[in-house]
C-alpha cells in the first residue's frame, strides 16, 4: 500500500502540531513541515509568535523542514504559500484550522489550484473536547501570546493543563473567550508531544505586556533540545 505524501502547515502551536500527530497516526508519509515566516511580524493567515523556533521543533520531530517567506500582505500571502507548496512533491496538505473560515478557504483555494488534497481534521471540532484530548495525549503546550479580556499577564508561559482548561471554560462563559483560542484570544507553543524525539527547553525568555490593550507576548530568545529518556 502506497502512503499518501503530504506536507503539514506547521506553526509550532497546538493546532498544527496536533494535526501533524493526526497525519502520522493516519499513516500518511509526512514529507515536510512547512512554516511561513512573515517578514513584517504580522499576518492575516499565519501564526507569528516564536515562529523562529519551528525549525528547532522540526529537528525534535525529525521531519524535513521547509521555510517559506511572506510580507504578510492580505491575499498576497496566499500566493506566497502556493509558491512554496508547488515546489514540493506531495499529494496533500494538512492544516490545523479549527474555526477560521478565512484561513480554511484560502488554503482550500491553494490546494485546488495545485490539484492536491486538503485535510483539516479538526474543523468545527468541539473546543472543550479538543483541548481535553490534547492534554490527555500528553502534549506540553504553553501560552505565548494573549489578546482577550480576562486573560492577563499571568497566562504568558502558562502550561495548558486541566486547571487552565477549567479557567478557560469560565472565561468563555463570562467573556466569550474561545476555549481553544481560535479567535486570536491566545497563541501557543508545543514544547513536547508523544512523537517528539526530544523536547524543547526555553533558556531565555522575555515577557512583553501592553497594559493599554491588555495583550502580551512571551518571546523565546534562546532554546535548546533535550533528549527524552
Amino acid at each position: 500500500m502506497i502512503k499518501m505524501r503530504v506536507a503539514v502547515l506547521f506553526s509550532g502551536g497546538k493546532d498544527s502540531t496536533y494535526a501533524l500527530y493526526w497525519a502520522l497516526k493516519k499513516g500518511f508519509e509526512v514529507k515536510y513541515l512547512v512554516s511561513m515566516y512573515s517578514e513584517n511580524d504580522e499576518s492575516y493567515m499565519y501564526h507569528v509568535p516564536n515562529i523562529h523556533l519551528t525549525e528547532l521543533q522540526a529537528k525534535a520531530i525529525n521531519i524535513p523542514f521547509v521555510k517559506g517567506f511572506t510580507k504578510g500582505e492580505k491575499e498576497r500571502e496566499v500566493e506566497d504559500l502556493k509558491r512554496v507548496l508547488e515546489g514540493l512533491k506531495i499529494e496533500g496538505v494538512v492544516a490545523g484550522a479549527l474555526a477560521s473560515q478565512y484561513q480554511k478557504e484560502r488554503v482550500e483555494k491553494v490546494a485546488k489550484e495545485l490539484r492536491i488534497n486538503l485535510f483539516t481534521p479538526f474543523w468545527k471540532v468541539d473546543p472543550e473536547k479538543y483541548m481535553r484530548t490534547i492534554i490527555e495525549e500528553g502534549f506540553d503546550v504553553v501560552i505565548v501570546g494573549v489578546s482577550a479580556y480576562g486573560l492577563d499577564e499571568k497566562w504568558l508561559g502558562r502550561r495548558i493543563d486541566e486547571k487552565a482548561l477549567e479557567e478557560l471554560k469560565t472565561l468563555n462563559k463570562k467573556y466569550k473567550v474561545h476555549i481553544a483560542g481560535e479567535g486570536g484570544e491566545f497563541e501557543t507553543f508545543v514544547r513536547d508531544a508523544p512523537f517528539f524525539k526530544a523536547k524543547v527547553v526555553f533558556d531565555d525568555i522575555e515577557k512583553i505586556w501592553d497594559r493599554y490593550t491588555s495583550s502580551g507576548l512571551l518571546i523565546v530568545k534562546k532554546a535548546h533540545l533535550e533528549p527524552k529518556r
